[in-house]
C-alpha cells in the first residue's frame, strides 16, 4: 500500500531543480518586469529586447496585457481587484517559467508599489528585475496609438492610469529607461548591457 502511495505522490526531491534546467539552457531564469504608463514603450522595448537576446542565444517569453488578457485572464475586467488578480496570475505563470530557466519579459503598467511588490514576492526577489520605463504623460498622450488617452479624457474609459487613476513611480527600480530622451534602440541597448551579466550562465 505504501509503495502504491509513493508512486502516486512522487517525492519533491525527484523533480529537476531550477539550476539543472538553467544548466541545460545555459542561462539564468529571470523576470524582467517593465512598468510604466500606457504608451510608455514597454511592449516595443520588450519585443526588440527579445530579438536581441535571441540573437545571443537566450530563450525568452514575452508576457504582456494583450497576450495574457486574450487567454488565461480573459475573464478579468479592469476594476482594482481584477487588475490585482491579473498581476497575481501573471506572477504565478512567470514563477513557473523562471523555474524552467526561461527569461520572462513582462510588460505591464502595474501602477502601484503594492501590486509590484506582490509580484516580486511571488516570483522571488532574486529573480525579479524591475525596469521603469520613465515616459512623461505628455509624451504618452502624443503617442496614443490606440486612442485610449483621448477616450479617457472624454470620460469614455474610467479608472485609466495617469488620467483618473494614479501611477506610483518605482522608488528603487533596478533600471530606469528615460524614454522621453532616449530612442527605443538606446533603451534596448541599456537593457542588454544591464542584463547580460545577470542572465549569462556561470557554474
Amino acid at each position: 500500500m505504501n509503495s502504491q502511495v509513493e508512486n502516486i505522490h512522487p517525492q519533491y526531491e525527484k523533480i529537476l531543480s531550477k539550476g539543472e534546467k538553467e544548466r541545460l539552457l545555459q542561462q539564468r531564469g529571470k523576470v524582467v518586469w517593465l512598468t510604466g504608463l500606457s504608451g510608455a514603450g514597454k511592449t516595443t522595448i520588450a519585443n526588440l529586447l527579445e530579438l536581441e537576446l535571441y540573437k545571443r542565444g537566450f530563450v525568452t517569453q514575452i508576457l504582456d496585457g494583450d497576450i495574457i488578457r486574450s487567454g488565461i485572464n480573459n475573464n478579468l475586467g479592469f476594476s482594482v481587484d481584477e487588475r490585482e488578480e491579473n498581476i497575481r496570475r501573471v506572477a504565478e505563470v512567470s514563477k513557473l517559467l523562471v523555474h524552467c530557466g526561461i527569461i520572462c519579459l513582462n510588460s505591464f503598467i502595474s501602477p502601484t508599489k503594492e501590486i509590484r511588490d506582490k509580484a516580486k514576492k511571488i516570483i522571488g526577489e532574486k529573480n525579479f528585475i524591475e525596469v521603469f520605463v520613465n515616459t512623461s504623460l505628455a509624451v504618452c498622450e502624443q503617442r496614443d496609438v490606440k486612442g485610449l488617452y483621448k477616450k479617457a479624457r472624454e470620460g469614455k474609459i474610467k479608472n485609466f492610469t495617469g488620467i483618473d487613476s494614479p501611477y506610483e513611480k518605482p522608488e528603487n527600480p533596478d533600471l530606469i529607461l528615460n524614454s522621453d530622451n532616449m530612442t527605443i534602440e538606446e533603451s534596448v541597448d541599456k537593457c542588454i548591457e544591464y542584463l547580460l551579466p545577470i542572465i549569462s550562465y556561470k557554474e
